[in-house]
C-alpha cells in the first residue's frame, strides 16, 4: 500500500516549528580487525541493547555492513560537540563489545559492493527490486545536517537558496577516491555513485511549500517512491521533521571535520533566514546582504540559478575536490574553492572551517596513505578510535 502524504489542500499544521535546531545523521561502516567491512548491523540494531544515548537513534542501511547513528534535536550550536562526542564514542564502544570496529569515509575503500549482503528489511528490498543496479552497488556512506525553520515557506525558499553553497560543502567534504577497490580519479566517488539513483542530486527550485508536497504526493500515487523519505535530493525540505537537510557530504572519521560542516550548514540557513525576513518585495531575489559576493544573483539575470550551472559546480566538487574552482554566479568569472570557503568565514564568523583549509582533505589523505602503507594504511586512516 503506498503510504500518503496529507494533500495541502485538507489543511493541518506544518511540523515547522522548531527555530535554529541542529541534528546530525551519520552513516558509519562496520569492520574487522583488519578494517574491512564486516557485516553486523542486524546484530547491533536488534541483537544487544545498545547504550541509552543510542536507543532509538541506531538503525542499518541497506548494506549490513552500514549502521547509522542520529543525534537527538540539540537545542543550540554550542551544544553540538559534546553531543556527537558521545554518540560517536557510545557507537565505538558498543561495536567494540562485540566485535568490530567503526569506520568512515563517502566509501570504504576496499569494500566490492558484489561481495557484501544487503538487509531483510522490506523496505530496503522494495527498493532494490524497484531501482536495481544502481541500489544493488550503493555502499555509500554520507553525513546528512537538519537544521530547524520554523516555517514551511522559509524552509523551502531556504532550500532553493542553499543549492549555491552545496558544491563548496561537497569540495569540503570530498572523502572518496576508492570505489570497488579502484581509485576512481574522483574526490568524491560517492556523490557519483549516488546520484545515478532516482529522486537524487542537485534538485530544482521549488516555487513554494505546497509545490514541494505536491511533488511528495505524485511520487506516491504514481509508485514512483514509497514513502517520502526515498527523495534523495542534496537538500531538501523535510516534511517530517520540521527542517531544511542538507545531504551531500560525504562521511568523515574526523570528528572536526563534522563540526564544522556542521556550523557552516547551521550559519549558511541562519543567515538565509534572516535574508528572507528581510526581503520585502516576493519578486526580488535574495539580495548581497544575503549571498557571498560570488553567489549574488547579477541585475541582468540569474544565470546561477540555472540548474545546469549549479550542476556544473558540483561536478567540479566531485572531480577536484578542494582543488576545484566554480562558476559565480553571474557566470562570467569563476572562484577557487580557497577564496570561497575564506570568504565564507568571514561573511558568517565561523570558527572552525579554517582547519579544513589548512589540512589535506580526506581525499588526499586516503590517497597518500595508499601509497605509503597500501590497503592497509587507508583502512586505519579512516578507523573510528
Amino acid at each position: 500500500m503506498t503510504a500518503e502524504v496529507r494533500p495541502m489542500d485538507e489543511g493541518g499544521e506544518t511540523p515547522f516549528t522548531g527555530e535554529r535546531t541542529l541534528g546530525i545523521e551519520e552513516e558509519f561502516y562496520l569492520v574487522d580487525d583488519d578494517g574491512r567491512p564486516a557485516d553486523g548491523t542486524d546484530e547491533l540494531c536488534y541483537q544487544h541493547e545498545p547504550p541509552e544515548i543510542l536507543k532509538d537513534r541506531l538503525d542499518h542501511e541497506l548494506f549490513t555492513f552500514v549502521i547509522e547513528t542520529q543525534t537527538p534535536v540539540i537545542e543550540s550550536l554550542d551544544a553540538a560537540p559534546a553531543i556527537l562526542t558521545e554518540i560517536r564514542s557510545a557507537l565505538v564502544d558498543y561495536a567494540a563489545d562485540h566485535g568490530y570496529g567503526i569506520a568512515a569515509a563517502g566509501l570504504h575503500p576496499t569494500a566490492r559492493w558484489r561481495e557484501h549482503n544487503h538487509v531483510d528489511k522490506p523496505r530496503y528490498q522494495r527498493q532494490l527490486d524497484r531501482i536495481q543496479f544502481p541500489q544493488h552497488r550503493n555502499i555509500t556512506a554520507g553525513l546528512h545536517l537538519h537544521v530547524g525553520v520554523g516555517d514551511a515557506e522559509r524552509a523551502v525558499w531556504i532550500a532553493n537558496e542553499i543549492r549555491w553553497y552545496l558544491p563548496i560543502i561537497l569540495a569540503i567534504s570530498a572523502n572518496s577516491p576508492f570505489w570497488n577497490g579502484y581509485d576512481t580519479g574522483l574526490s568524491s566517488a560517492r556523490a557519483s555513485i549516488f546520484e545515478s539513483l532516482p529522486n537524487t542530486g542537485m534538485p530544482t527550485a521549488f516555487d513554494d511549500y505546497g509545490t514541494y508536497r505536491r511533488l511528495e504526493q505524485v511520487l506516491l500515487e504514481t509508485d514512483s517512491i514509497r514513502d517520502r523519505g526515498e527523495i534523495w535530493f542534496d537538500v531538501r525540505p523535510h516534511t517530517e521533521y520540521g527542517t531544511v537537510e542538507v545531504r551531500t557530504p560525504d562521511a568523515q572519521a574526523d570528528t572536526a571535520v563534522v563540526l564544522a560542516l556542521a556550523e557552516y550548514v547551521y550559519r549558511l540557513v541562519e543567515a538565509l533566514d534572516e535574508g528572507h525576513r528581510s526581503v520585502t518585495d516576493t519578486d526580488q531575489v535574495a539580495s548581497e546582504s544575503i549571498h557571498a559576493d560570488w553567489a549574488t544573483p547579477p541585475a541582468d539575470g540569474d544565470l546561477g540559478a540555472t540548474h545546469a550551472l549549479l550542476s556544473e559546480n558540483k561536478w567540479r566538487a566531485i572531480r577536484y575536490g578542494q582543488d576545484a574552482s566554480f562558476i559565480d554566479r553571474s557566470g562570467r568569472t569563476t572562484v577557487s574553492f580557497e577564496t570561497a570557503v575564506r570568504d565564507e568565514i568571514d561573511r558568517l564568523d565561523l570558527r572552525r572551517l579554517d582547519a579544513c583549509l589548512s589540512e589535506p582533505s580526506g581525499t588526499e589523505r586516503q590517497r597518500a596513505a595508499l601509497e605509503a602503507g597500501g590497503p592497509s594504511a587507508v583502512c586505519d586512516l579512516i578507523r573510528l578510535e
